[in-house]
């Protein structure tokens, strides 16, 4: 059941696994498979608010003591697929990513040295234990990263417009908890106060087949580089997950970063096919044009990180 708030908060896209129960052990599957009935299943913006409530204590908690037992819900070809949150075990590598993209100074006011090291040292014995893990959830924030696009195409992408009293790109709520699959561009009724949805959503083999092709374009073309490194490194973490996976690409809130005329007219995924598609032509001149309107798009939004 969707839950509209009018409380918003961080501009994250995600990208996420949703795996068929026959890819878990039996026990968890078996959980998943009860989770799945649920009417009233939680969202991003549930999962988001969770983890912020948990940085107003003294010391804040800067990750769940306990696995999240919650999931993402979704069915490819009539088959029920989990996103599990995993929730403790991103909060631990989001804990490592801060460490790489603020001064130390900045950090010690948000979460004190002696919670980051805890934090740390738990990770490292849990780690002991769970070698393989990884997350079926990955987040980025004030934007989508370009090789995520590359998963998907511009007929797989889902648009559903800001219910009644939203306003467009400023609504309340945030990830998949519009689940109808309604075309691109249907003006299917959306509950009052709904926020809009810009998501794509593809089966697992095609995203292979897209990241592989796209790799081995930019490499006739490119030096190894950023770009090249990371599908390498999304093209490994795909390989993990069963192989009649659904894969999914959630704007989540950054819809509430964008208007929704932005919304309309983004059209991404198609860009990054154009850009790859000209390349293996040899029309560099193509490329460089779709790359740009990308780019500007994209920087567009990244520089109201920033702003005041």
């Amino acid at each position: 059941m969707a839950v509209v708030s009018s409380v918003i908060v961080p501009y994250t896209s995600y990208l996420r696994v949703y795996e068929p129960l026959a890819a878990f052990p039996e026990a968890e599957r078996d959980h998943w498979a009860r989770y799945a009935r649920r009417s009233d299943l939680p969202t991003a913006q549930d999962e988001l608010r969770r983890s912020l409530a948990d940085l107003l204590p003294t010391p804040p908690v800067a990750v769940p003591v306990h696995e999240s037992a919650d999931a993402f819900v979704a069915e490819l070809d009539g088959v029920v697929c989990v996103c599990p949150w995993r929730t403790r075990l991103r909060g631990w590598q989001a804990l490592e990513a801060l460490a790489e993209q603020y001064p130390e100074p900045v950090l010690d006011v948000v979460l004190p040295p002696v919670v980051r090291r805890q934090a740390a040292a738990d990770y490292e014995r849990w780690l002991e234990r769970n070698p393989d893990a990884r997350p079926w959830i990955r987040t980025t924030v004030w934007h989508v990263p370009v090789r995520w696009f590359t998963l998907f195409d511009d007929e797989e992408r889902e648009y559903e417009k800001a219910g009644p009293g939203a306003g467009g790109g400023s609504g309340g709520g945030e990830g998949p908890e519009a689940d109808s699959g309604a075309p691109d561009g249907a003006d299917a009724a959306r509950p009052a106060g709904a926020p809009p949805v810009l998501r794509y959503r593809t089966p697992m083999v095609q995203a292979r087949r897209r990241l592989a092709r796209s790799l081995k374009t930019l490499r006739e073309h490119f030096e190894e580089g950023p770009l090249t490194e990371g599908l390498v490194d999304v093209g490994k973490w795909l390989e993990e997950f069963h192989p009649r996976s659904l894969v999914e690409l959630d704007y989540g809130g950054l819809v509430h970063a964008l208007s929704a005329e932005q919304l309309e007219e983004d059209r991404s995924a198609a860009d990054v096919a154009t850009a790859v598609a000209a390349l293996r032509a040899g029309d560099e001149e193509a490329a460089d044009a779709a790359y740009e309107r990308l780019g500007e798009r994209w920087r567009a939004v990244r520089e109201r990180q920033t702003a005041n």
